[in-house]
């Protein structure tokens, strides 16, 4: 488009940049004035059916964003010019040079400043990797991290830019793309995969660019490991972060923006491996791990371990039988069906956490949970398709407040995301509605089985899983 072209109420500037059926332009909005960047996208032979998803959902994940170090989304709509049709995002312009194009002027960055550039980053990469279902970056390289100045040139603000490759963490339409900038990409991505220990990765091929002025593949590797450390001029402490935020095997890697930042504030050096987590003694959870499947079978509690669960069982069994017999006597009376009804429903969780039992597996193809309880098996939540598994956590006991003040003492449990959904085991209690079982609009579900578990069984099963599965351990 030419210069001073109107698109809408929108005036071209200047052009920022071209690929292959996408342009991007600055623009002055002119009923506010504001110069804006508009990206856009035209049908024409350059155009692939890949390209437009990836726009498509840029635009509609730019829109559900709310961060200051995030361009703001402003407008969308089609779009008709001598190129052909398509459609334009306007989002905020934000008037700082990316990082590559400091490097380039012939800026070098101290350790101090790269420590502080990379906490920024993470902070925004928490707030993007803590949505649900997260948002993974997936393109995080010098020239998509832009960086405001002082007149003393000391940094200021960071912004992280151009969301062309995001992806909201769950498989779409059943397929996967290869996204992302060679050198700066980690291994999984090349099999179409992202996860978002991924976009750690990214931030530490991007510092590792920044302190030795290299581009990371033009340095030497082994086992895929980027060799930087004769090339650059840093602490070991710091060389140690980015070597563990660069490991080539996710299993490795640090896993979330919140370690990696805990681990940089605290200058955290990796230690020698832990012992392997292996099944406590005397525990009665089944573990069966081949190569095509796991799964993990917690039997019922009974009695073990709280001598107050005999007489409350038996109470509760004898309310039901009792309100069981006058719903028979009084032949299906819907006031007595009604009472049943309820006593079942306030005494589940009793019942279970004594007699329940819960199953979980993951093969090629699904992970699935199902607890039974007195012959009745359910799938709780809904069955789930392997490859969705983005994100593996192991939680800590936490105090969770309502909106009354109430707290509850939320257990420790694991949890295994699809997209949207996660598959929990361990915790405090089996309940339908409040703090432990929730079923909302964005699909969250939550199981526990009323500290079923120890803390020691936790981290064996987290790590038998992780294993299995090929992800981080998230905590």
């Amino acid at each position: 488009m030419l210069k001073y072209e109107l698109l809408g109420h929108y005036t071209i500037q200047q052009h920022l940049g071209k690929r292959a059926g996408q342009e991007t332009l600055l623009a002055l909005d002119q009923r506010t004035q504001d110069l804006v960047v508009i990206k856009l996208l035209t049908f024409n032979s350059e155009l692939n059916w890949e390209t437009f998803k990836l726009f498509e959902r840029e635009a509609r994940v730019l829109k559900e964003l709310q961060h200051p170090a995030i361009p703001s989304y402003l407008d969308y709509f089609d779009i008709a010019t001598a190129s052909g049709k398509g459609f334009a995002l306007v989002q905020s312009y934000i008037d700082a040079l990316s990082l590559e194009e400091h490097v380039k002027s012939g800026r070098t960055f101290s350790e101090i400043e790269l420590k502080q550039l990379a906490k920024e980053v993470l902070e925004v990469l928490t707030y993007l990797h803590n949505r649900y279902p997260p948002v993974i970056h997936r393109d995080i390289k010098p020239s998509n991290i832009l960086l405001s100045n002082r007149p003393d040139n000391y940094m200021r603000q960071v912004y992280l830019v151009d969301l062309g490759a995001v992806q909201a963490a769950t498989s779409e339409d059943g397929t996967r793309t290869i996204v992302g900038t060679y050198g700066y990409m980690p291994p999984e991505q090349f099999g179409e995969r992202a996860v978002p220990a991924s976009d750690l990765y990214s931030l530490g091929a991007t510092l590792i660019y920044l302190a030795s002025g290299q581009h990371p593949a033009d340095l030497p590797q082994n086992n895929l490991r980027i060799c930087f450390e004769k090339n650059v001029n840093l602490s070991p402490a710091f060389i140690d972060w980015l070597q563990w935020m660069t490991e080539p095997s996710l299993e490795e890697r640090l896993a979330s923006a919140t370690d990696a930042l805990e681990a940089l504030e605290n200058e955290t050096l990796r230690k020698q491996k832990l012992v392997v987590p292996a099944k406590p003694k005397g525990s009665r959870v089944r573990l069966t791990k081949q190569s095509n499947f796991i799964e993990i079978f917690i039997p019922p509690k009974y009695f073990s371990g709280n001598p107050l669960l005999l007489p409350q069982s038996f109470l509760t069994l004898s309310f039901l039988c009792f309100f069981l017999w006058g719903t028979l006597e009084s032949r299906f009376h819907p006031v007595m069906l009604m009472f049943s009804g309820l006593l079942f429903w306030i005494n589940w969780r009793i019942l279970f956490k004594i007699f329940g039992q819960v199953r979980l597996r993951i093969d090629e193809e699904t992970i699935s949970r199902r607890i039974k309880l007195f012959g009745i098996e359910l799938n709780l939540p809904k069955p789930a398709a392997r490859n969705e598994i983005i994100k593996l956590e192991r939680t800590h006991t936490y105090i969770q407040k309502s909106r009354k003040g109430d707290q509850t003492v939320v257990e420790p449990q694991i949890n295994i995301w699809t997209g949207t959904k996660k598959f929990s085991i361990g915790g405090n209690g089996f309940s339908i509605g409040g703090n432990y079982f929730t079923i909302a609009e964005n699909r969250l579900f939550t199981i526990t089985e009323n500290r079923l578990l120890t803390e020691i069984e936790l981290d064996w099963i987290a790590y038998e899983l992780s294993d299995w599965l090929d992800l981080p351990i998230i905590k």
